[in-house]
């Protein structure tokens, strides 16, 4: 039984030096058909790798100066720093029939989406593929496409198919490195037990359960003050058959933890990973399979030969990922040649993460009401300098690129969720947030309105929401962009203009100054997600060292949001047919349920779906100020006219696929025949 695919095949350990200085071998332990051999359109079939790839770091050069601690780490006898991760890919079988283009995905909490975003797939997202659902309609493997994913994160969970990555820990001169790590959790149940990492993750121990320094505070709001905890009334432990077992991972509290409150804990722990080397990992990966290396029968030698350029993509997470390895200057490797020509950060809004500091927990994010104060929505923002009057230290995102003259194409696609829930506006905003800040020449900005953190998911469900969730399907649109990310790198075809809100245009706008529509039954949101100005001290911007928790805030940057129309729905971005010809109001907000507490904060990552009144009498009887379905539309037949047409328009500016219009429609059919059902609400 293979452990990467969870099911029987041949396998091979086949492990081959390739004297890169990089990538030093890979271990070869899968490779298997899709599929059975299924053809791909003209591109043939494809394979699927997995097994390990083994780095190697050189401490002295000036490529891997910027990893935290790179000078504490252990060395072999060469005087190289040893590392390794766990791969997966699918590729031609016949390498000479793909299109030359490596898409590259940086792993999400050691998952994979590609096939769920542009094919269409389902259900592979922890899992490797191997069904046919999981491959959906193929448009990426028709493309010919090169897939490549590989591990970066330390912290995955211990999970089975997830892609991992194992790291050497720093120590000063052979003795523990120690510090302070804090924890932050909201439960959605009364709880006796609460773990130490971000969910499921790994976790840092504490290093002294007794140390009096260790401190657990409650608090009701982001900002708001903390109350200690009495030292009696918690311990390191975790609860087993109804009585507290000692642990070095959790936090055990007799009395219970409440719903819906922000428990924080900070303490000391010791030996921390060396993050950074994620960074590291993939600028080298990418860069052995662009330009190869100085074997000549490994069994990933040769890509190079068909691979002659190569897109970055993450989502979430993984394009916070993205933002920091343009930021941190790994987008050139250690011979100074371009690692990615296109960059794509999905839902990333205006943060990077905690990626490459000391004791950094890279599964920590920043959202309204979960994960507080980490390093995510941190100065810079934009790609283009700016200089921060209250700190007076000028930067952006491309500052190190642009030294380096590795700057790529790249797209920053968001949902309208990030401006409510991730400060995606800074990224084209002063930091006050009252002027437009152009993106670079080589940027483009695309707003995907009326849209939650995924594509959404029709009928709508509930789960732990007030409303509906957001049923706005936004993968239509991202298929199409992958398409035109391809052709800009490849042939220099300019891609679509960016699309999103302006302050100039008054399409980007203060929270006061919304103007959502009196909807009966429903409350817009009072308070968003807002970045402050931290500080972790003194150590921390130059040499990732943080040395307070929690952090001191500062004064708040100026968030802005997207205005909307008389529906509700935001009158700026890419608006798909659900948005220009709707049956409903969709927004990038939700909020908590009252079950899981906190009921008046934002929830995490969903956004809301409300139909509109299905006549006349209905909106009447109601007071809704929103038009009727049958007011708008004199029929089935008529709405779906209107949704082709709105279709075609989109396909002709590039932002959908001329051969995804009749599948537009007929979901968006099967929308109206729900809705106008009389026993859906």
């Amino acid at each position: 039984m293979n452990r990467y695919l969870g099911i029987p095949v041949l396998a091979l350990s086949v492990c081959v030096p390739l004297l890169n200085g990089a990538v030093a071998r890979v271990e070869l332990v899968s490779k298997t058909p899709v599929l059975n051999g299924k053809p791909f359109g003209r591109t043939g079939p494809y394979q699927c790798l997995s097994g390990r790839i083994y780095f190697t770091a050189d401490p002295g050069l000036s490529a891997n100066r910027r990893i935290t601690d790179i000078d504490y780490a252990p060395r072999n006898k060469a005087g190289l720093v040893e590392y390794s991760a766990d791969f997966y890919a699918l590729v031609p079988e016949d390498p000479a029939k793909g299109n030359g283009t490596l898409l590259y995905e940086v792993p999400n909490r050691g998952r994979k989406t590609l096939l769920n975003f542009f094919n269409r797939g389902k259900g592979s997202i922890s899992l490797h593929p191997r069904k046919p659902l999981h491959y959906g309609d193929g448009l990426l493997m028709e493309q010919g496409f090169s897939l490549f994913w590989m591990g970066w994160q330390w912290d995955v969970p211990a999970e089975e198919d997830l892609l991992r990555f194992f790291v050497p820990i720093a120590r000063k001169g052979g003795q523990p490195i120690t510090g302070i790590v804090r924890s932050d959790f909201v439960p959605e149940e009364r709880v006796t037990t609460i773990h130490l990492a971000d969910r499921t993750h790994t976790a840092y121990k504490v290093l002294d359960p007794s140390d009096p320094s260790n401190q657990l505070t409650v608090r009701d709001a982001a900002y708001g003050p903390r109350q200690v905890i009495p030292r009696a009334r918690w311990q390191f432990a975790t609860e087993e058959n109804g009585r507290a077992v000692p642990s070095r991972t959790h936090v055990y509290m007799k009395d219970c933890f409440e719903a819906g409150r922000i428990y924080e804990i900070v303490y000391r722990s010791q030996d921390p990973p060396l993050a950074g080397l994620g960074l590291a990992a993939t600028r080298d990966l990418i860069s052995f399979l662009k330009y190869g290396g100085a074997s000549t029968d490994g069994p990933l030698d040769g890509f190079h030969r068909h691979i002659k350029r190569s897109i970055g993509f993450g989502s979430s997470q993984s394009g916070r990922f993205l933002r920091k390895f343009l930021y941190d200057g790994f987008n050139s490797d250690e011979q100074d040649r371009q690692v990615f020509d296109g960059v794509w950060a999905h839902v990333a809004g205006g943060g990077r993460g905690s990626f490459n500091h000391r004791f950094a927990q890279p599964s920590r994010d920043a959202r309204p009401y979960f994960n507080f104060l980490y390093p995510t929505d941190i100065f810079p923002f934009s790609d283009t300098d700016q200089l921060d009057r209250e700190t007076q230290i000028t930067d952006g995102i491309l500052k190190r690129a642009r030294a380096q003259n590795a700057v790529p194409r790249i797209f920053y696609t968001n949902s309208s969720y990030e401006y409510y829930g991730r400060s995606a506006s800074l990224i084209h905003t002063s930091l006050d947030g009252t002027e437009d800040i152009p993106p670079s020449p080589l940027t483009r900005i695309y707003l995907i309105a009326g849209a939650q953190h995924g594509p959404g998911a029709f009928p709508p469900g509930r789960a732990k929401t007030s409303y509906p969730h957001n049923a706005n399907d936004f993968s239509w649109s991202m298929r199409a962009l992958l398409i035109a990310m391809n052709r800009w790198i490849s042939t220099e075809e300019e891609p679509p203009p960016s699309r999103y809100p302006t302050v100039r245009a008054g399409q980007l706008v203060p929270l006061e100054s919304l103007r959502f529509p009196a909807i009966p039954g429903v409350r817009p949101p009072l308070r968003i997600q807002i970045p402050r100005r931290f500080d972790y001290g003194p150590d921390f911007r130059e040499k990732g060292v943080v040395s307070i928790e929690p952090p001191k805030a500062g004064k708040a940057y100026g968030m802005r949001l997207p205005q909307v129309d008389s529906d509700g729905n935001e009158t700026s971005g890419i608006r798909l047919p659900a948005i220009e010809v709707p049956l409903a109001t969709y927004t990038g907000w939700n909020f908590r349920s009252a079950a899981i507490g906190a009921p008046d904060e934002l929830f995490s990552m969903i956004g809301s779906t409300f139909v509109f009144p299905r006549t006349a009498a209905e909106r009447k009887a109601s007071g809704d100020p929103r038009l009727s379905i049958a007011e708008r539309y004199p029929n089935r037949a008529g709405f779906l006219h209107k949704i082709s047409q709105s279709a075609k328009k989109l396909a002709a500016g590039r932002l959908v696929l001329e051969a995804d219009i009749p599948l537009i429609a007929q979901e968006a059919g099967k929308q109206w025949d729900y809705w106008m059902t009389p026993a859906h609400p």
